[in-house]
């Protein structure tokens, strides 16, 4: 029998003319096409992310329908406010709801199992109240497809910001909602020029592409101009830049120093306060658990305690176990690959300087 997706996709034949978009979060780059020009129109989020790719991971056909009714099925999950996920045999359908379109859904996609082909229907009925302007990629539409497609791979998205410094060193400083991964940017924009990926979900996967060239900072002004990478000029920085040069050596790991790009992390669209969201990645030397603490206190963790606390702060789709036993099998790889330290730090410049004079 055939599903409901391979017949929606049959109906929009490549042949057709249409309109097309493409971007790239963590590694995962998206194909989006529609007869119209605002269906394939990137969301100011997403537009720093716009990217030009021969062979898309994920290919999404916007549709229009007269409306979209309710469904019943195997519901596996429900957000409580605004989608639910149903299982249709081999594949899935996430059904978006908001209280100014009523109980119908606004828009509806479905999706293959693997997350490689998708059709989002899009509701004319509700979509007229009051004159709205969709947006089909609009949040959470865009990080559900790239948080399962990750399932799909070695990698995975974490709750944390993620700071390159000047010297190349980068760290990632995962916590919980109110951990102090916001105070951690701030104070570390205030002392230095650093590039920060993300202030809030940050896409961590293994490095597997030994040619990447990694973009300097001073060569970053082509990104500055969307007014989502906000770096400090080098004369404000309070450390010289010959003094960073002096210490590079001592601040690189050294389980990064001979085995450099094992893993590495990138930025993505989803910021936290700050509104840190940078299209750019790095090699990941460290990362840091973070908690509220005296002292400013590093603790080196076990490969096995790393992976209870990485867990933890991660977002795995909880839905299948297989999308699970994945994401702790890579938590696990990571966590032998990079060293992982709980941090219990005070809010000021000291938090700043520990990690400035810290080495493995």
């Amino acid at each position: 029998m055939i599903s409901e997706l391979d017949r929606l996709m049959a109906s929009s034949p490549e042949s057709d003319p249409l309109f097309r978009s493409r971007f790239s979060v963590g590694g995962v780059s998206i194909e989006i096409a529609g007869d119209r020009r605002a269906d394939v129109g990137l969301i100011p989020p997403l537009e720093p992310f716009r990217a030009e790719t021969a062979v898309s991971d994920i290919n999404i056909q916007v549709q229009w329908v007269a409306k979209l009714a309710q469904m019943s099925g195997r519901r596996v999950f429900d957000s409580g406010t605004t989608w639910r996920l149903y299982e249709r045999g081999s594949e899935f359908q996430f059904d978006f709801n908001a209280p100014l379109f009523g109980e119908a859904p606004y828009k509806r996609l479905f999706v293959d199992t693997r997350f490689r082909r998708a059709s989002l229907q899009m509701s004319e009925e509700s979509l007229a109240v009051g004159g709205y302007t969709a947006d089909p990629l609009g949040y959470p539409l865009d990080e559900l497809l790239i948080m399962h497609r990750l399932t799909q791979e070695k990698a995975i998205e974490l709750h944390g910001a993620g700071i390159v410094r000047a010297n190349a060193v980068a760290n990632l400083f995962v916590g919980h909602s109110g951990a102090g991964k916001s105070t951690a940017t701030r104070l570390w924009t205030d002392r230095e020029n650093v590039e920060v990926l993300s202030d809030d979900r940050i896409i961590v996967r293994r490095d597997e592409d030994p040619s990447f060239v990694e973009m300097p900072c001073e060569a970053a002004g082509s990104i500055r101009e969307h007014g989502v990478l906000r770096l400090r000029d080098r004369s404000a920085s309070p450390v010289g830049q010959s003094a960073q040069d002096d210490k590079a050596e001592k601040q690189i790991p050294r389980s990064s120093r001979n085995d450099k790009g094992k893993m590495r992390m990138y930025g993505t669209p989803w910021h936290g306060e700050a509104m840190y969201a940078s299209p750019n990645s790095a090699p990941l030397a460290r990362i840091f658990v973070l908690e509220h603490g005296h002292g400013n206190v590093i603790t080196p963790l076990t490969p096995s305690q790393a992976v209870a606390e990485l867990f933890a702060r991660s977002f795995v789709p909880f839905h299948r176990h297989e999308y699970v036993d994945s994401a702790l099998a890579f938590l696990e790889e990571l966590s032998n690959a990079v060293p992982v330290y709980r941090y219990a730090f005070e809010p000021d410049q000291r938090a700043v300087d520990k990690i400035r004079n810290f080495y493995d």
